[in-house]
């Protein structure tokens, strides 16, 4: 099973922690990270665009000409597609993109990212990370003295203190343990967890 240092808030490593090698040491598989990665993107599209339809574009209630007789080719409206001012056939209107992963392949895709971060030494465990009032100076503090200014920082539970100190730091995320994703652990250059959101995301991803 792999080990890693276990870290105060000033830095000074104070033991080590022995991680679930069925979660930060197993196989990477990358076509799964690249999927879970454009799921996570999909989702965040908007997919607002829109273009208008014959049926959208104002005016052409009037049928140009008669049916037959003139030589031309018969005509309804003069907004259809073909026309100057028509409208458009095949463009694009409002949809979602997003599209969901079955969770085994979700969690699977989780556990290669964590395992990336352990075997590239780019996961820091911390022994707990309390914050008696939101001061971002300090908390830019403990980063700098994990030498980890680009992280996401892990935490077990919602401590508002915490996610106030780390949000108006410049490359710096929280989250909790159960919102953690793929997309966000590959966008950080550190993962700062804490003892307690290891042992949760140990407990959710263990029997995955």
């Amino acid at each position: 099973m792999p080990k890693v240092a276990v870290y105060n808030m000033q830095g000074s490593q104070i033991g080590e922690l022995e991680l679930n090698d069925e979660i930060f040491g197993v196989q990477i598989n990358t076509h799964l990270l690249h999927q879970a990665v454009v799921s996570n993107q999909a989702s965040l599209r908007r997919g607002t665009h829109a273009t208008k339809t014959r049926a959208m574009v104002s005016g052409g209630g009037k049928k140009p000409w008669r049916q037959k007789g003139t030589g031309r080719a018969r005509v309804g409206s003069s907004r259809n597609p073909v026309w100057t001012k028509g409208g458009i056939a095949f463009g694009p209107h409002p949809r979602s993109y997003g599209f969901k992963m079955p969770r085994k392949v979700r969690r699977l895709a989780l556990k290669s990212a964590l395992t990336d971060k352990v075997n590239n030494g780019n996961i820091i465990v911390l022994e707990e990370l309390v914050m008696a009032e939101p001061k971002t100076k300090e908390m830019a503090q403990v980063l700098n003295a994990l030498d980890a200014p680009n992280a996401l920082v892990v935490i077990g539970s919602a401590d508002e203190n915490v996610v106030k100190s780390i949000r108006n730091i410049e490359g710096a995320t929280p989250v909790e343990a159960a919102g953690i994703n793929v997309y966000n652990i590959l966008n950080h250059k550190k993962l700062i967890m804490t003892k307690d959101a290891v042992a949760k995301i140990e407990e959710v991803l263990a029997n995955a």
